[in-house]
């Protein structure tokens, strides 16, 4: 069974996956100070509430934005699982995609994975976006390459930074206002819903548009992350939302990788 890791800027996804489908799930907060006895201790713990034992796993793969992280979820591989595991690195495995910039090794793993999962499953040109801390969007064509994209502020980190900046403004939900209440805002945080939710489905909607003129045919569009379906519900810009999208990309790049070796 497969040990699949993603490591994103806030939390880590550990999915436990056999062929291409997904068995399990955990996810624990980002620290790159966390040692792989901790890692250990946390998994076993889980994996023994849903009755797998840590022997199942017999290999391993890893995406991380956060370096401080590698080093010991690689010996958390090694010691725990007495598996090497496969680090998504460009240049260093297979990545199943043309990457089309000056500087690939500059773009983030989770992108690439993505749009690795994203080829697979669709046809044509693509824009994949990633509700994380950061919201990413991700161009793929439709010969496989990987295009770029552009990388903003997720809309918590938004939301963070309006309510630490201003002291009279107070934290709110992620939401659109009330359904019998316009984009006008007839109180504080009204108002403050209307801009954040509002103001972010028009910076989707926005890059959408830009991306898309950019490429030669209509692109399907592809959300993932924890706020994907929120937003879809609110916004024809994106036909599709795949929760698991991450994982199933790195399935993929394990699969690919060991049918080289």
């Amino acid at each position: 069974m497969l040990l699949a890791i993603d490591v994103g800027n806030t939390n880590i996804v550990f999915a436990l996956c056999e062929g291409d489908e997904i068995m399990h799930r955990w996810r624990i907060s980002t620290d790159g100070q966390r040692t792989a006895d901790e890692y250990a201790v946390w998994l076993h713990q889980l994996m023994a509430l849903e009755g797998v034992a840590m022997g199942i796993v017999d290999s391993a793969i890893i995406s991380t934005v956060v370096p401080p992280t590698l080093f010991n979820l690689q010996r958390l591989c090694r010691k725990y699982f007495n598996v090497e595991p496969l680090v998504v690195a460009v240049g260093q495995i297979n990545m199943g995609l043309d990457i089309a910039l000056p500087n690939p090794a500059e773009v983030g793993a989770d992108r690439l994975v993505n749009a690795v999962a994203a080829h697979g499953e669709w046809p044509g040109d693509l824009i994949i976006i990633d509700f994380g801390t950061a919201t990413t969007f991700d161009v793929v064509s439709a010969d496989g390459a990987y295009q770029g994209g552009a990388i903003a502020p997720g809309i918590n980190l938004s939301m963070d930074a309006l309510y630490q900046a201003a002291a009279k403004l107070p934290r709110i939900a992620v939401e659109p206002p009330p359904g019998d209440l316009g984009a006008i805002g007839k109180g504080t945080v009204h108002a403050m819903q209307s801009g954040l939710f509002w103001g972010y489905v028009g910076l989707i909607e926005g890059l959408v548009a830009r991306l898309s003129a950019e490429l030669p045919s209509m692109p399907t569009v592809i959300a993932t992350g924890g706020l994907a379906t929120l937003f879809q519900r609110h916004t024809p810009a994106i036909a599709h939302v795949d929760g698991d999208l991450t994982i199933r990309g790195l399935i993929r790049l394990h699969i690919l990788n060991a049918k080289q070796n």
